[in-house]
């Protein structure tokens, strides 16, 4: 029996396993919409927003490893899809976007809804299948397929709507998508340069990038023989957790002070498969080894005396038998003495008993520390939903931290946890988010109602965009307090009505319990956590610079206050009273 181009692409997607299609449809997708909906091998997940779906297909691809896809109709739609597609890119996990396209009569003539994707997808795609043909289909399309899963990154197929519906051709192409199982290996003169460096150094230290996930134990050895503190970034926060052997914490702006100090103050860093982005976190005078399998990430944020283009686990398996084992441990222990007391710190701060109305957000994260599964995946939003997230919740053995580390977008937390719920059926899924972010994706909630997601949704629900504040503070500003409030609607109410599940918190005997009936619950719950807006975190490092922003910055608020704006006395108010409560 004949098929069309629309059943051609979608059985090679499903035989490079993609079970789950994310997106919204119109005109130009209807015959792939129809071919789905004769298999029961493949699902049409329909979103709200085509800016969900594709944050969904990253959180499906983030989450397991494996290709992802997400769909959007001409124009319009296919421009939706773009701000999920650089999250994907950016954290380099491999999704596909299929977009429409107008009839190719009416291409080049400023049809309705016509856009030059290609030209608007050319930053953000390796590589874009544009089928012009039924012969050309298969090629292109597994060429599109290949890259996206080799480089792991995104790539677009376009499917003009006159095009969809022919009958298909060249069968003969159609061939298993190529997994490379290609290790690249260090030269031997940079490992012996490195074992040399390394051997020369009194104080080394470790900086872990989310490409160390495959060599922790080995990262670990040689932590252990070289007495080397590790700090990580945010995205290899569930690989080196607060309770693992000799890590120091996190650095950047959402860091603690051991893990910047670990960075800052070695005689050697090891950088290893990171292209952390903060260079006023890293040290420039340092002696620095960057090992990593992208060669163009290394000496990209900081001077580099020796750069290793490798696999980091192949490295560092080569580098442990060759290393001098060291016997001073002061710099270690001292760090982790240090790590231990701020560990405390952040358990008081988090303490029920800090009871003070609007509540501390951190008391919810070490809650939510205390419940969630031992192998739950959380979706943390930018913004300071992450630091609290980053800083209260453990991820020890078998848990997962996903978000938009590398783009820095809003509005990735529901969405992707969607997508990750979609992916691990059974699997315990939590999102922490900001109201702002949720207020941007709020609408897909009903579709994760629809699809029966049980996901857990915190919202610190401050009726601010705190980190935005924070940043404003950083550089010497008064608040924009009018540019900074979020009007919100009851989060708890707005989960019952879209067939949901919530409860709204407002006392700090609640809280506890909210958690527990979110964890056993079947469907999408929202807890609405009405929390302080005035909870201040602070980065682990304040230079001169930094200091004078922030001091000018109060200045500014008194003058304001003095000259009679009753906004920022309130403001300056919630800030005082979340700190001495």
């Amino acid at each position: 029996m004949s098929k069309n181009v629309s059943e051609q692409l979608l059985e090679i997607l499903i035989a490079t396993g993609v079970k789950n299609i994310y997106g919204v449809t119109g005109d130009a997708l209807n015959f792939f919409v129809k071919a789905i909906e004769k298999r029961d091998d493949a699902n049409w997940i329909g979103f709200k927003h085509e800016g969900n779906a594709s944050f969904a297909a990253f959180g499906d691809s983030e989450s397991t490893g494996s290709l992802a896809v997400c769909a959007g109709t001409v124009g319009p739609g296919a421009l939706h899809l773009i701000n999920g597609l650089y999250n994907a890119k950016k954290a380099r996990t491999p999704v596909i976007a299929i977009t429409g396209q107008v009839p190719q009569i009416q291409q080049g003539t400023n049809y309705f809804q016509e856009v030059d994707l290609t030209k608007v997808y050319d930053d953000v795609c390796d590589y874009q299948a544009i089928i012009k043909t039924p012969e050309m289909a298969p090629r292109v399309i597994l060429r599109a397929i290949q890259i996206a899963v080799s480089r792991k990154t995104v790539c677009r197929i376009e499917l003009p709507a006159d095009v969809a519906g022919m009958e298909a051709e060249n069968e003969q192409m159609l061939r298993p998508i190529y997994n490379s199982d290609a290790i690249l290996m260090p030269g031997n003169d940079s490992v012996k340069k490195a074992v040399e460096a390394i051997n020369s150094a009194k104080t080394v230290a470790i900086l872990a990038g989310h490409g160390c996930r495959e060599a922790r134990s080995e990262i670990l050895d040689l932590s252990r023989k070289l007495k080397a503190p590790i700090t990580h970034t945010l995205k290899a926060t569930d690989i080196f957790d607060h309770d693992t052997e000799n890590t120091v914490g996190l650095t950047g702006l959402i860091g603690n002070p051991t893990g910047y100090n670990a960075v800052m103050k070695c005689d050697l860093l090891l950088m290893l498969a990171t292209d952390f982005p903060y260079t006023d976190f890293l040290p420039h005078d340092t002696e620095t080894i960057q090992v990593d399998i992208r060669e163009e990430n290394i000496g990209n944020r900081t001077s580099v005396n020796i750069g290793i283009h490798s696999d980091v686990n192949t490295f560092v398996k080569a580098l442990i038998p060759l290393v001098e084992e060291k016997t001073d441990d002061q710099f270690l222990s001292t760090l982790n003495e240090k790590f231990t007391k701020w560990k405390k710190s952040k358990l008081e701060e988090a303490s029920p008993e800090r009871d003070n109305e609007p509540l501390h957000p951190q008391i919810f994260t070490r809650y939510i520390n205390e419940y969630a599964s031992d192998d739950a995946i959380f979706t943390v939003e930018t913004g300071t939903s992450a630091i609290w997230a980053a800083h209260h919740i453990s991820f020890h053995t078998n848990r997962r931290i996903m978000g938009s580390f590398n783009h820095g977008s809003m509005a990735v937390g529901l969405p992707a946890a969607m997508g990750a719920s979609m992916a691990n059926p059974g699997r315990e899924v939590w999102c922490i988010s900001g109201d702002g972010a949720f207020n941007m994706a709020m609408q897909d909630f009903i579709t994760a109602v629809r699809y029966n997601l049980p996901v857990k949704i915190l919202i610190l629900n401050n009726s601010q965009l705190s980190f935005v504040k924070l940043e404003m503070e950083e550089v010497g500003l008064a608040p924009a307090l009018d540019a900074l409030e979020q009007q919100n609607v009851n989060f708890a109410d707005y989960a019952r009505l879209c067939g949901g599940e919530g409860v709204r918190v407002e006392k700090a005997k609640d809280i506890e319990n909210a958690i527990k009936m979110a964890k056993v619950s079947t469907k999408p719950f929202i807890i609405d956590a009405v929390v302080s807006s005035g909870e201040l975190s602070l980065p682990p490092h304040i230079g001169l610079k930094e200091a004078v922003g922030f001091g000018t910055s109060k200045l500014k608020e008194v003058s304001q206050i003095i000259s009679g704006d009753a906004d920022q006395w309130d403001n300056l108010k919630k800030e005082l009273k979340a700190f001495f409560d």
